[in-house]
């Protein structure tokens, strides 16, 4: 069965999760964003196989834990193409100016729309959300739909950084997310989770 385990992670309060089969123990972290020992202890507590990193946007404070994890699981790490530049340049990816040291990387799989990861019997399918930042994706799996920043509840990610564009994120939102199913769990990168049927239905940002 597959199970989600949230981990606030950091000083900024980023949303890790760890998806995993608890039948099969294949696993996946998205957005290690710090406190990579209680990452690594869930990991270990549950016997999980990890098989891979997925980053949902280059920002620092989605991947400040990267380091210490992939030194303990030096397993492949997923990041849009169009947010490449950003994750390997600490100035551009904020990780500089945040507290704790910088974090830059280099992505082994290079993640584009469309794109299925094998999982188990199935797979999760990445939906490409620019907007907050060129290369933010969203990561959907069985009953679930991972955000980062692109939706949170009841707003949207900001646009203002690097690569940003407010109408961009707006058209991302409306054509890769509100057409899904409305029973839908939105696990945003920060805050708490939603439904895609309650966000269509009441968040500001969308039903102007």
């Amino acid at each position: 069965m597959i199970q989600i385990e949230r981990i606030v992670a950091g000083v900024y309060a980023m949303n890790c999760y760890i998806l995993y089969n608890d039948e099969t123990n294949e696993g996946f972290v998205i957005d290690p964003g710090g406190s990579e020992d209680k990452i690594i202890n869930f990991i270990v507590d549950k016997g999980i196989d990890l098989k891979g990193i997925l980053i949902t946007h280059g920002h620092g404070d989605h991947h400040m834990g990267l380091a210490g994890l992939k030194a303990v699981y030096p397993v492949p790490v997923y990041l849009h193409a169009s947010d490449v530049y950003m994750a390997q340049n600490a100035e551009i990816n904020l990780s500089s100016t945040m507290y704790g040291p910088d974090s830059v990387f280099t992505p082994e799989v290079s993640l584009q729309d469309g794109m299925k990861i094998p999982f188990g019997e199935s797979f999760i399918r990445v939906l490409h959300t620019p907007g907050h930042t060129k290369g933010g994706v969203c990561f959907l799996y069985d009953r679930f739909v991972i955000t980062g920043d692109t939706l949170f509840e009841s707003s949207i990610g900001r646009t203002d950084l690097d690569g940003g564009n407010h109408d961009q994120l707006i058209k991302a939102i409306k054509n890769q997310l509100l057409k899904l199913d409305d029973e839908l769990i939105v696990l945003p990168g920060h805050g708490g989770a939603s439904t895609i049927g309650r966000e269509r239905a009441r968040n500001p940002y969308l039903v102007r």
